[in-house]
């Protein structure tokens, strides 16, 4: 919702006016270490309340984490911008004719398609499948050290068979973005010798 409303430059009530409940997560985009909040009809929250206590759900001592949702909403806007430059970034890098120059067909972008956070990196060829490409981008070997003097991992999700998805949080920062996308130039050029 956050990442959304960000995007589209709205606030996060116009997306959620047509719905009859919302859950809001502070832990995903927002940096906090728990919590999540739920909104809707009074009788809905009710039930919520009570299915809530039945399975043993609750905590003491919840405002500490509260008031670490409250500094995450505070700063969503500024955070998850930064976020959605990352991303974008990253992804115009992929795009860009030096990469292209490089004849590195192992994978594309949709630039039209990055408009938050994620990037969809598809896995043109068939070898390595999007699992061991992300094998690939997190282990960091020897010759790596020896020709970009880094160890740099990058931890990137097997989407489907031929995807792969980044997500940028709050913890990684442009010079992150930066040395991610070098580690992804490496890994590609070593997967086309």
């Amino acid at each position: 919702l956050m990442n959304a409303a960000v995007a589209q430059n709205v606030e996060p009530a116009r997306i959620a006016q047509h719905c009859d409940s919302v859950s809001l997560c502070f832990s995903k985009g927002l940096g906090a270490p728990a919590g999540a909040v739920l909104a809707g009809r009074r009788e809905f929250i009710a039930e919520a309340w009570c299915v809530r206590k039945l399975l043993g759900g609750g905590m003491r001592q919840a405002g500490v984490l509260a008031a670490a949702a409250r500094l995450g909403l505070e700063q969503a806007e500024v955070t998850l911008r930064r976020d959605h430059d990352n991303a974008r970034r990253f992804a115009e890098a992929l795009a860009s004719p030096g990469i292209q120059e490089m004849n590195l067909p192992l994978f594309s972008v949709n630039l039209a398609a990055v408009e938050t956070n994620m990037v969809m990196v598809t896995i043109t060829g068939g070898w390595p499948s999007p699992a061991e490409f992300c094998q690939h981008l997190q282990a960091v070997s020897e010759e790596e050290l020896a020709e970009t003097r880094q160890a740099v991992s990058v931890l990137l999700f097997p989407w489907s068979a031929h995807t792969v998805r980044a997500v940028w949080h709050r913890d990684i920062s442009t010079h992150d973005t930066e040395l991610a996308k070098n580690k992804l130039e490496f890994v590609a050029r070593k997967c086309q010798e």
